[in-house]
């Protein structure tokens, strides 16, 4: 059987793999690294869990060892665009363990920190650079990075990019790279559009694919029920109470109501976090190591922010609200059965959610098994416990974010908070409620001028 050893990779990679104890190449690292090797393009087909982070990365660094030099100022050798913050980091973590033996220099960049730290990271060179696109772009304007030094191009999770409605930005960048490159396009699906951009990206490349695009993982069992919409969160509690679960990811579509839901669950004593776009990456990143370490069994996210959540051990997957794309129920179930574990999925479906099922079900070509509600389930309804409160939402210093906003905006406009007004500089009232009724009720003196060249004297 194939080997790490059997690659060829250089010396200082296979010594921070053994290190990791590992030795068997998953499928698409078997099929990606000696094609990658010689220098070809890459298309990768491959669901989240196949290990193609290490499939890209290997082949990626043992280049960089093998033809070294110096990166230049603001530009880096390697550049991975990731859609989302947490995958930009697992990215650029994964390739800091295998190159952990090596003097390469990882950075990351993307939003929701302070943009002045990565200008100044960035501004002697970097090696490989992981990034999420708005962010990328941000620093290329401000001149604090150039991508014609660009030696390897990663593209990973395409389709989510797509979703993200992030193409006008990939083609931009691919109009700053040089033409001369080594090109990896990954993707979990393949659809035409993904296929189109493929092609403005890629060059004769070799294609991988390790599963069916748009298939599910065969080691997750899949189950449904059909329940109204306001009852989800009574039939939420019950899977708690019944299923041995290790770590669960629920997912709902929209951002408050992944905050709905994590209140429920506070009022019935039951601890989760949620992760979604409205979050600081503070609180982000907290609510994901909390998550990796156990801390919490039940994180809450919505399809976005849960790209990049590659967790061990979580062994079920609960759909609260039903993806309208199928191919987002498929990310979404393949964050459970990973590296040959199996999994479960559950999913909750609502009345207007069953066209949505059915077009998921055609897609994955798969059927989930019904699951019975259960025989209290009226009364779970009935007694079902109140929300908590809304917490108060504090940033990274404790301090609440809009409490900092109100701040700043004071220092912006002279000490109050933005919004107000102060007195003009002719002295006239300004936009306060006492200018508008001194305006609205200005008596006129009809017997003043009352007709043109008309004078009339008073008193």
């Amino acid at each position: 059987m194939t080997t790490f050893n059997d690659f060829g990779l250089h010396a200082d990679i296979n010594r921070a793999l053994a290190a990791k104890d590992y030795t068997q190449p998953t499928p698409i690292q078997t099929q990606a690294i000696p094609p990658l090797m010689k220098g070809r393009d890459l298309c990768g087909i491959a669901q989240t869990g196949t290990g193609k982070t290490a499939g890209f990365s290997l082949p990626s660094i043992h280049h960089l060892l093998t033809y070294p030099h110096r990166a230049n100022p603001r530009s880096c050798r390697m550049l991975v665009l990731a859609p989302t913050r947490e995958l930009a980091a697992q990215i650029a973590q994964s390739c800091r363990d295998y190159g952990r033996f090596t003097k390469l220099s990882v950075s990351t960049v993307f939003g929701g920190v302070p943009i002045n730290k990565q200008i100044r990271d960035l501004s002697g060179g970097v090696d490989i650079l992981v990034a999420t696109p708005g962010r990328l772009l941000d620093l290329i304007d401000q001149r604090a990075l150039r991508l014609d030094d660009v030696e390897i191009f990663v593209l990973d999770e395409a389709d989510q990019m797509m979703d993200m409605g992030f193409i006008h930005s990939l083609r931009r960048v691919a109009k700053l790279l040089p033409s001369r490159r080594q090109n990896l396009f990954f993707s979990a699906t393949m659809p035409k559009e993904i296929a189109h951009l493929a092609e403005q990206f890629l060059e004769d490349p070799v294609t991988v694919s390790v599963t069916p695009a748009a298939t599910t993982v065969e080691k997750i069992s899949q189950y449904s029920t059909f329940v109204e919409q306001k009852e989800k969160q009574a039939l939420l509690h019950s899977v708690i109470a019944s299923e041995d679960i290790d770590r669960a990811l629920i997912f709902t579509r929209t951002k408050h109501g992944a905050d709905r839901v994590v209140r429920h669950l506070a009022g019935a004593g039951i601890k989760a976090m949620a992760i979604h776009g409205n979050k600081s990456q503070s609180q982000r990143t907290h609510a994901l190591q909390a998550f990796r370490s156990g801390e919490i069994k039940l994180l809450v996210a919505t399809d976005i922010a849960a790209r990049g959540i590659d967790v061990s051990g979580v062994s079920h997957v609960i759909n609260f609200e039903i993806p309208n794309v199928p191919e987002q129920y498929v990310h979404r179930i393949g964050r459970t059965a990973r590296a040959g574990a199996e999994g479960k999925a559950i999913s909750f479906i609502a009345p207007d959610e069953r066209p949505y099922m059915r077009d998921i079900e055609r897609v994955t070509r798969s059927k989930a098994e019904p699951m019975p509600l259960p025989e209290n389930f009226n009364e779970l309804v009935r007694n079902l416990p109140k929300p908590a409160q809304p917490p108060r939402d504090t940033g990274s210093k404790g301090r609440d974010p809009n409490r900092q906003r109100q701040d700043a905006n004071r220092g912006r406009n002279g000490g109050k908070p933005q919004g107000e007004r102060g007195p003009r500089r002719d002295g006239a009232a300004g936009e306060g409620a006492e200018g508008q009724r001194k305006r609205r009720f200005r008596p006129r003196n009809k017997s003043v001028g009352a007709h043109k060249g008309a004078v009339t004297r008073v008193g």
